[in-house]
């Protein structure tokens, strides 16, 4: 299902705004484009599907690795299908020759990088360098948004946390590792915004089952739907 959709933002084009044919137009309220009235939207948000997580020699994989990963599969071939747009998160921490605290996901190796399978031929990359600052019609001109965190929740990152907040759409469907942290930490995030969040619950990797079954209740008490990848993958 396509899906036009821009940022909103209150600096961009000089106070200009787009009424709902996208042209734009003169006013002071917030930039962004109106979908069709009976078209819905969804965003699909990929959390840290990275080889360190996922892959059975990462260094921090998590503990359903193979059926997780099949499942992330099929949901991003749904996501190609159907035109859903995909903004991607993922955790990057500085190598520092070695010497870092943390020994997953270090910049530059091969187990910080995304799952071939979850990255979408027109897609842009941006670092975790305490910014903020996003074109207002990124969500236009890319498929797919990768941000990079240095960090387990995503809010944590300006530039993230600004995305999440202020993009439009009917749902977010969340898929990702893992359950007990980054996964819970962005579906709180975006349920205190006023966001409808389902979560495909056979398309998370966890390292403590105990764990993410309480943060799954917990998602699931404060608003989130908890569906399966044959829900919306068939």
């Amino acid at each position: 299902m396509t899906c036009e959709m821009a940022l909103l933002s209150r600096h961009t084009l000089n106070g200009l705004f787009r009424d709902r044919s996208g042209v734009i137009v003169t006013g002071s309220l917030k930039m962004f484009l109106q979908l069709h009235p009976k078209r819905r939207c969804h965003f699909l948000i990929d959390i840290d599907t990275q080889n360190d997580f996922l892959l059975p020699n990462g260094r921090a994989c998590v503990r359903n690795q193979a059926e997780v990963l099949a499942n992330i599969r099929r949901v991003m071939s749904w996501a190609r299908c159907e035109k859903v747009p995909v903004i991607s998160i993922a955790e990057v921490y500085p190598n520092n020759n070695g010497c870092s605290e943390i020994s997953y996901c270090l910049d530059g190796t091969e187990g910080q990088k995304k799952l071939p399978c979850t990255l979408l031929s027109h897609r842009v990359s941006y670092p975790a360098d305490n910014k903020n600052a996003l074109p207002a019609d990124i969500l236009l001109a890319y498929k797919q948004v990768i941000l990079h965190k240095r960090c387990i929740d995503p809010f944590d990152e300006p530039r993230i946390e600004r995305l999440l907040s202020e993009v439009q759409a009917d749902e977010f469907v969340l898929i990702g590792a893992g359950t007990e942290d980054a996964v819970r930490a962005t579906a709180m995030g975006l349920l205190q915004r006023g966001k409808k969040v389902r979560i495909i619950v056979d398309a998370l990797g966890s390292h403590n089952n105990k764990e993410a079954k309480l943060a799954l209740r917990k998602m699931k008490a404060k608003g989130a739907k908890l569906i399966m990848t044959r829900d919306v993958a068939g």
